[in-house]
């Protein structure tokens, strides 16, 4: 059986300040590093009643607004 590789996505909160913690580029970079570079990866929505792919248009990049 070949693995692929599912990411279970949660709704946590309403704004992106709210969220409580998130891997960073270098982490995601570091876990994916286990994997196949040939491993499927997917988006599992709403404890798997739904899937989705991972595309690089599926990544917006925004600027942080800095706190004051």
């Amino acid at each position: 059986m070949a693995e692929i590789l599912i990411l279970n996505a949660e709704r946590e909160a309403y704004a992106i300040a709210q969220i409580r913690s998130t891997m960073t580029v270098g982490e995601l970079m570091a876990f994916l590093d286990e994997f196949d570079e040939d491993t499927p990866v997917y988006l599992s929505h709403d404890n798997g009643y739904t899937y989705g792919g991972v595309r690089a248009d599926s990544f917006g990049i925004y600027e942080k607004e800095e706190e004051e």
